[in-house]
């Protein structure tokens, strides 16, 4: 069966395309030229409806949430909740990361749970399962990875971060840097690198990608690059082993693309806030605009508790300067598991960086719903902005708990409410204005 890439190559608009074009407000055929040169995917994947979500140029940047059991904490209907409560917040997309507990029983709860595209990272369950059967993650079989990546595929994966950049000559530029002052911060990447020195051998993912790419090809998967050396502190942004990564998966973008498979490209990470432009734009120089993943970013290191905040900050600047899909970060970042309350929390801040960083993307077609909230504040019409709001309900519960004594102002001001004040002063001149 031909993939979305090999049929937007032959000048078909597939059904997948079509509702994109719809949810856009875009013509199909930009979308279509969009799959062929890939720079847009969709996460489609077998064995699991949900509704196309587009990636990638000209559209809209789109949430990624993240949950999964970890070794310490087994609740897989704690899992199905968060991930229903992640899509009931507005995430686009959903990655099931699980580490602990039944591998298999957890992403296919979760995967008929939601109707979002589910994503995983192979090299955690075959990590796991390596370590239950030989008691050593390192005695990883090739073939026993190969094998797993399909199942997961069959099961209904859309979209798969597979670890393929990192490579011995990567790791060859960490170990010459010699320093990394966030270590090692990817549970696949720190496994994959044990792997390697361990058993001193390439990376199978890498010397083996064509067969990484004819699997997900199969499943019309997103492959979506891995950074297992991405900076976990801002003083290892843009550091040898970061760069060289990002390098090779920009390579292999274009090769997998040219093979008929989708293709998305993983960021970092931790990034200060001045270098994020230079992040995306190399990327979207060397893989010739694929679309770009971005983890986070997080824009500092001290922000533990708050850091869906310090996130949402770098996420802001990189929908802006050109990210296509951010991956959430909740408040227990770097603390512990998130809870349902972080999964919600974490995918509204996300959604909001992800909207200001596209009404400066998209200027002329991202303010016209802001602009819709001004009027509509001037002109104290409450239910007119709970509609217009990313989120109505919070909006309507805050006023709602401290209503004013006259409904047409707030509590914040009351008689002494600057919009009806000047409105009973200005306001023709204001409605002039609005209506020239």
């Amino acid at each position: 069966m031909a993939s979305q890439v090999e049929l937007a190559v032959q000048g078909k608009i597939t059904p997948a395309i079509a509702r994109i074009a719809a949810h856009e407000g875009l013509d199909p055929e930009q979308v279509r030229q969009g799959f062929a040169n890939g720079r847009i995917v969709a996460p489609i994947g077998s064995n699991h409806a949900h509704d196309a979500v587009g990636i990638g140029q000209g559209l809209r940047t789109k949430v990624n949430a993240s949950i999964g059991t970890s070794t310490d904490i087994i609740d897989i209907d704690a899992e199905v909740k968060k991930a229903q409560a992640a899509q009931a917040a507005g995430a686009d997309t959903l990655m099931e990361l699980s580490v602990g507990g039944d591998l298999d029983k957890v992403r296919r709860e979760v995967l008929a749970a939601v109707s979002l595209p589910v994503g995983n990272v192979p090299l955690y369950q075959a990590f796991a399962e390596a370590q239950r059967k030989y008691g050593d993650p390192n005695k990883l079989d090739e073939e026993m990875l190969f094998e797993l990546i399909e199942r997961q595929c069959a099961d209904g994966i859309a979209f798969m971060a597979v670890h393929c950049g990192i490579n011995l000559y990567t790791i060859e530029r960490l170990e010459r840097q010699n320093y990394r002052y966030g270590g090692l911060v990817s549970k696949g990447g720190a496994y994959m690198v044990a792997w390697m020195k361990a058993n001193n051998r390439e990376n199978p993912l890498y010397a083996r990608f064509d067969r990484v790419v004819e699997i997900l090809k199969k499943y019309d998967v997103v492959l979506s690059l891995g950074n297992g050396l991405r900076a976990g502190a801002i003083h290892d942004s843009f550091d040898r082993a970061m760069v060289q990564e990002l390098l090779i998966n920009c390579e292999l973008a274009q090769l997998g693309r040219e093979m008929g498979c989708q293709m998305l490209v993983e960021g970092p990470g931790h990034v200060p806030l001045d270098e994020i432009e230079a992040n995306i734009i190399l990327q979207k120089r060397m893989s010739d605009h694929a679309p770009y993943y971005m983890l986070g970013p997080i824009p500092c290191d001290v922000g533990a508790g708050l850091d869906h905040i310090t996130a949402a900050i770098g996420a802001a600047q990189s929908a802006r300067f050109g990210a296509d899909l951010i991956c959430y970060i909740t408040p227990a970042e770097h603390l512990a598991l998130p809870n349902e309350r972080d999964v919600i929390e974490g995918v509204k801040a996300a959604r909001l960086a992800a909207y200001i960083g596209d009404t400066a993307k998209y200027p002329q077609k991202g303010r016209q719903r802001d602009m819709a909230m001004s009027k509509a504040r001037r002109d104290s019409d409450w239910q007119k902005q709970y509609d217009l709001a990313l989120f109505g309900d919070e909006a309507m519960a805050i006023r709602a708990e401290r209503c004013p004594a006259d409904e047409k102002v707030c509590t914040m001001c009351g008689e002494f409410c600057a919009n009806r004040g000047g409105m009973k002063v200005f306001g023709h001149l204001l409605e002039g204005a609005c209506k020239a």
